[in-house]
């Protein structure tokens, strides 16, 4: 951690893009534990401290209203900008008050009054008053809206500011989906008036952070907000560095160069062994290793193939290749109320595997490629090529930026087999949706998640989506390896580091350091 009024650095933190609450990896030798010690009362924090801190991918523009990719999410959402509400990932998933202090909802459940936090300020000094809230959502359900999160605003029928502090959202139908979305990027709230083609490299949120400067290439600096209505960070600032390679993080992570090494692979701890200065923290994230048919191509048009695949690969190898995991056999993690451990359903089976194969005319084996972002482990495809020999599949990887795997793989659907961590929280409704990369249309899936979003209650919610999620799985539309666990190496004297889902949502306010 650099100081202000030093030169020195000091080495503190590391995450893992794996979820799950399982054991440790064997053979780490760091102190491993799932929570953190409680930080110091504040006349013991350094609070001119600049932490720095190592994460993976780099966005390619900050317009977080219409560009794609956990990585806005990331480090933009709580730290830079703010909406109505927001998430607690270290509560299970808990929807808490952000810009609004409370709200109500009318008994007929289409009305919903939010009341805004008094003294909130854009960081050009602006106050935030309900005007910026109405204009915010209005950008959503405009028609022909850019946002890449305006479908699911797509129930509100009006949003109006009866009073400055006041906001009323009107819906044309139930929707219980409507806390949530606003809580994550869709609820943002904007300074009226905004250009959003302007954001490229820039931001004017009300977050407790500022953002100063990015490096393009090499790291984003946030300063503390001074003028933020809530608590103020305990550190002066942040400094984000993009180290995708592995064994270059751990070196800046050992050298002092960064503070908190996010992502770090649980497979090379070692340089942490046997150190009192560092412990090893577990946390749970939503980050579910996808494996993704092309369901409008053959072989993957054929449900037999899909499930063959499925079959042929052996999840424990792969959390085993990758340190740590847990396998949850569908697309929806622990953490969301409609989750149901799905692993029988198309669990490890050669034998199965070569006949299911057989069956669809490919007796005599398959040839496959994979398209792969390059910054993910070798081990995966390592284990995915070796499976799938097994069964007689010959499997050819190809490693590719992340920018040419969004434009071959997710927008011009050019590939047969994929491999990606979804990242974003609570996203079933990709499965709803056939234009998606993977191409999966199943009708009686699409109804259940309408109902879903429309019904009374979420206890009627949660079943009808448990239904979608099992359907989802006997279809085979996708693979799931297995949903990551992190890893973070904590460095003694630093406190308030995220430690859950951190992939999409690294919440920095509660950072802090000892004197």
């Amino acid at each position: 951690m650099k100081r202000l009024t030093l030169l020195t650095v000091i080495a503190a933190l590391g995450l893992s893009s794996a979820c799950g609450t399982g054991a440790p990896p064997a053979g780490t030798g760091a102190a491993t534990t799932a929570s953190q010690a409680t930080t110091p009362p504040d006349d013991q924090l350094d609070t001119g401290a600049v932490v720095d801190i190592r994460l993976v991918l780099e966005p390619t523009s900050l317009n977080i209203f219409g560009t794609a990719g956990a990585a806005l999410d990331q480090i933009l959402l709580d730290n830079v900008y703010q909406g109505l509400l927001s998430i607690d990932t270290s509560a299970n998933d808990k929807i808490v008050p952000a810009l609004a202090s409370s709200y109500e909802l009318a008994p007929d459940g289409l009305t919903y009054t939010f009341h805004l936090v008094k003294g909130a300020k854009f960081h050009d000094g602006s106050p935030l008053t309900a005007d910026d809230v109405v204009w915010s959502l209005g950008q959503q359900t405009a028609p022909g809206s850019k946002s890449v999160r305006a479908a699911e605003f797509a129930s509100v029928s009006g949003v109006s500011a009866p009073d400055p502090a006041t906001v009323v959202v009107t819906l044309k139908q139930r929707d219980t989906f409507l806390l949530w979305n606003l809580a994550q990027r869709g609820g943002i709230v904007y300074k009226k008036g905004t250009d959003f083609a302007a954001l490229d490299g820039t931001a004017n949120g009300s977050g407790p952070f500022t953002l100063s400067q990015w490096n393009r290439g090499a790291s984003i600096t946030l300063t503390r907000n001074e003028n933020h209505h809530g608590p103020k960070p305990k550190v002066a600032k942040v400094v984000l560095h993009y180290i995708p390679e592995t064994s270059a993080a751990n070196n800046a992570q050992v050298t002092g160069q960064t503070d908190v090494q996010s992502a770090a692979d649980p497979t090379l701890l070692q340089p942490f062994t046997g150190r009192d200065d560092f412990t090893v923290h577990r946390g749970t994230t939503t980050d579910k290793f996808t494996l993704a048919f092309n369901a409008r191509k053959a072989p993957f048009d054929k449900p037999a193939v899909r499930h063959a695949i499925r079959q042929a690969i052996n999840k424990q190898d792969v959390i085993k290749a990758v340190g740590a995991g847990t396998a949850i056999g569908s697309a929806v993690p622990p953490q969301d109320p409609w989750y149901e451990d799905l692993t029988s359903i198309d669990a490890y089976n050669l034998d199965g595997a070569k006949k299911l194969l057989a069956d669809a005319g490919y007796a005599d084996g398959l040839s496959l490629t994979l398209t792969v972002p390059s910054f993910y482990q070798r081990a995966i495809s390592d284990v995915l090529v070796s499976n799938l020999k097994q069964a007689g599949v010959t499997l050819t990887v190809r490693q590719v930026e992340f920018q040419t795997w969004l434009t071959q793989v997710y927008r011009d659907q050019d590939f047969q087999l994929s491999l990606v961590s979804h990242a974003e929280p609570r996203d079933l409704v990709n499965y709803t949706k056939p234009a998606y990369y993977f191409g999966y249309d199943n009708k009686q899936v699409q109804q259940w998640y309408t109902q879903a979003q429309t019904a009374a209650t979420d206890g009627e919610r949660d079943q009808l989506l448990k239904k979608a999620g099992r359907q989802i799985a006997e279809d085979a539309a996708t693979d799931w390896l297995f949903l990551s666990q992190t890893h973070s190496v904590v460095r003694k004297g630093v406190f308030g580091v995220p430690q859950a889902e951190t992939s999409n949502r690294y919440n920095l306010s509660g950072l802090a350091v000892a004197k």
